[in-house]
């Protein structure tokens, strides 16, 4: 069609389907829809499943096909209860690319690695062939999506698919798919609330256990990822004020870079804030209350001047060395942080837009960077190993593939604070 030229008669069905979805997006843009879904008592083959709009939805009892628009929680906790197999289509790009990443040293020489992915690839490889419905910046091609003739389509809003639960795009995507007859299930991030909490992820990990019927799983998968944030809780609750580090979570974001800035930074109401201040007991260095990959200028960061600095995913995976030794942050290394290494990266995240279940392994990250002494006895690279195992249930082996896609060998071969 883009080309122009002869439909073929296989196309028609698609071709119509396509139609009635750009109706319906339409209808929503002026306040029209599909009305409430029914909550009656569901009729034989299918059960009921209340999402995280508060939404009924009749979905079968058993479930082949899933098209999921996720950066990999959903498809992540579908690995952990065992359901993987079921995925026949994609809403991110993110979760298929390979990945590298360089950058300069003083010295005319240059790092450089290779093999970073998103865990799904190592976890279940056939995500690398899936076809995509969705992806960031992208609308959903819903020709696509009905060719995949899913059971259930479950969007996790706050992804970098969706960002935000209230524009127009997303409203539109919700729309289209419930006015094909699809049963969709959308999920909150803890993006999606003012206020974001990290036992959001439990709820939308118990919403998928009863999409499934694995309601006894997906309870034991949230009970270990909440235990692992308790312990570090616990740890660190009697902190005094006096003694809290300043944190600054900083993303080396070549994009702002490349646009005379330092960096990007996560203020007040954010999920990472939510991590240093309510979980770690640190203070979060960036107190502004504008949220995510705020911009920072050089003379913003100095003036900052963090006790602990923790880098993030931003458009790039970034080790500590990058802000030790790059040549572009030389006039970084004044800071305190980087003069004394108390610089850590959390795990490789592409598309890290919202939190996925590898979110204990970031607090984890922020309190060792924050409370080294405290976290002495915790030896990060084999903390990792069991982590990986106890959520996917993978051998050691295969943890170590984890530990590796995500980019945290370094942990293991050069980081004093590790353990």
């Amino acid at each position: 069609m883009r080309g122009g030229g002869n439909v073929k008669p296989g196309h028609v069905q698609a071709l119509v389907l396509a139609a009635l979805v750009l109706m319906a997006a339409c209808a929503g843009c002026t306040g029209g829809g599909t009305g409430p879904v029914d909550t009656t008592a569901p009729e034989n083959g299918y059960r009921t499943v209340v999402d995280s709009r508060g939404v009924a939805v009749q979905v079968p009892t058993h479930i082949e096909r899933v098209v999921t628009v996720s950066d990999g929680l959903v498809e992540g906790a579908m690995v952990a209860l065992g359901v993987d197999e079921t995925l026949v289509g994609l809403g991110s790009s993110c979760i298929q690319r390979d990945w590298t990443y360089s950058y300069p040293l003083d010295d005319g020489g240059q790092v450089n690695e290779s093999g970073g992915c998103n865990i799904l690839q190592v976890l279940s490889p056939s995500v690398k062939s899936l076809p995509l419905v969705m992806e960031s910046g992208v609308a959903m091609n819903y020709e696509t999506l009905t060719s995949l003739n899913p059971d259930v389509v479950i969007l996790r809003l706050g992804c970098c698919s969706l960002q935000s639960k209230d524009d127009e795009m997303t409203q539109r995507t919700i729309n289209a798919i419930e006015s094909l007859g699809i049963p969709l299930i959308v999920l909150y991030s803890p993006n999606c609330y003012n206020q974001p909490d990290l036992h959001m992820i439990s709820d939308e990990i118990a919403i998928l256990g009863q999409v499934f019927e694995k309601e006894d799983e997906a309870k034991r998968l949230a009970e270990y990822l909440e235990s692992q944030v308790a312990f570090v809780n616990e740890r660190t609750r009697d902190v005094t004020e006096l003694e809290q580090p300043t944190v600054l979570i900083f993303g080396l974001s070549p994009k702002h870079r490349t646009e005379g800035a330092a960096g990007t930074a996560h203020g007040l109401r954010t999920t990472e804030s939510y991590m240093i201040e309510e979980i770690v007991h640190a203070k979060n260095a960036f107190r502004s209350d504008t949220g995510n990959f705020q911009i920072l200028n050089t003379e913003m960061i100095l003036a900052l001047d963090p006790d602990v600095i923790v880098l993030c995913t931003a458009w790039g995976y970034h080790p500590p060395g990058e802000l030790y030794d790059a040549t572009y942050y030389k006039n970084l290394r004044e800071l305190r942080a980087v003069k004394n290494h108390q610089v850590m990266s959390l795990p490789w995240t592409p598309c890290n837009c919202a939190k996925r279940l590898e979110y204990p392994i970031d607090v984890m990250v922020i309190a060792k960077a924050a409370y080294p002494e405290r976290f002495a006895d915790v030896d990060l690279g084999e903390w990792l190993l069991d982590f990986y195992k106890n959520v996917y249930g993978v051998d050691r082996a295969t943890a170590e593939q984890l530990r590796s896609a995500q980019w945290m060998d370094w942990c293991v071969e050069r980081c004093p604070m590790c353990g």
